[in-house]
């Protein structure tokens, strides 16, 4: 839902009042300086709504609210998070919005609606971890330390809840939320690992022909190799085709009386590009499949643990291939 684009005069009709009201000491240069600073920031915010950059925008009002609060700054705030469907966050930040605003606000009715809708987008989870004391948060966003006092009000959806605890695994769990719901969840870190933390030297490491799991690189590497080969293979049959078709119309003009030199001459022309081109392309179908084959086959080992090898073996008359799968 794309609300109404906000208006960038009501930073102007905000800070003019305090700006009037300083006086020439120092704290009042201050404050001007401040109100300066955070009026950039929010048409900074009021320019990234209007181009839809919710979240950058969002941002931008944040740092004018903090530079200089006021109500108007809450109301676009509360505007960005509706946008972003962060329904809780918006609703916390609306209420504040109405707490701070003079009655006369002129956005107070457009707020107290906004209220409404978003107090039947929201619900309650109340969260336990085993041990206490561990760091949670919701969406990737703090939520405080357990034991938490209040069950957190949090947007409907599927939520992520994560735990951290020193010394052990963090532990992620998801859980859906409809409107008002008042759910709970348990995260248990008590029977989970010490976290990983950096191997000493000369401990931990992977021994020559120890079992692993070949690299991302050298699987994408091989990938890319079948391709290749799969790509060139499939060149070579294209201009195999091509090649095929003149030679038959080679053979067609050479039987056709009275035909002229030059069309001889040209027709044998594309018939050799093509076969050549064809037969390189064979060729280099062959040797990067053939590469490609040998780096699989000997990248990693069979399933068993067992070693896997295979290499070429040249003589005077042959080319053997063996391999221990």
């Amino acid at each position: 839902m794309t609300k109404i684009p906000l208006q960038a005069r009501l930073l102007g009709c905000a800070f003019a009042a305090l700006l009037a009201a300083t006086t020439t000491d120092a704290a009042a240069d201050d404050i001007a300086a401040a109100a300066r600073e955070a009026g950039k920031h929010f048409d900074h915010g009021v320019a990234l709504y209007r181009e839809t950059d919710y979240l950058a925008a969002l941002v931008e009002f944040k740092r004018a609210y903090a530079l200089l609060p006021n109500s108007a700054v809450l109301y676009n705030m509360g505007e960005a998070e509706y946008q972003l469907q962060d329904y809780a966050s918006a609703l916390v930040t609306f209420a504040r919005y109405l707490a701070e605003a003079p009655p006369e606000s002129g956005h107070r009715s457009e707020v107290e609606n906004d209220v409404e809708v978003l107090q039947a987008r929201v619900g309650h989870l109340g969260i336990v971890t085993l041990p206490p004391g561990a760091e949670v948060s919701v969406d990737d966003q703090p939520a405080g330390k357990t034991p938490l006092h209040e069950r957190l009000l949090v947007s409907v959806g599927h939520r992520k809840v994560t735990a951290t605890y020193p010394g052990r695994t963090t532990v992620t769990r998801y859980v859906d939320v409809a409107a008002d719901d008042n759910a709970s969840l348990t995260l248990d870190l008590s029977a989970t690992g010490p976290a990983t933390g950096p191997v000493p030297a000369g401990e931990g490491r992977t021994e020559p022909g120890e079992n692993f799991a070949p690299s991302r690189s050298a699987v994408t590497l091989r990938t890319a190799g079948w391709i290749s080969a799969g790509l060139l293979g499939a060149g070579a049959t294209v201009a195999g085709v091509f090649a095929l078709e003149e030679s038959t119309e080679l053979r067609a003009a050479r039987a056709t009386f009275p035909v002229s030199a030059a069309t001889l001459q040209n027709e044998s022309d594309r018939t050799r590009t093509y076969s050549i081109l064809a037969d390189s392309l064979t060729a280099a179908a062959v040797a990067v499949g053939g590469v490609t084959l040998l780096w699989t086959l000997t990248s990693h080992k069979g399933a068993h643990g067992t070693e896997r090898a295979a290499r070429l073996r040249f003589a005077p008359t042959s080319v053997a291939f063996e391999g221990t799968f």
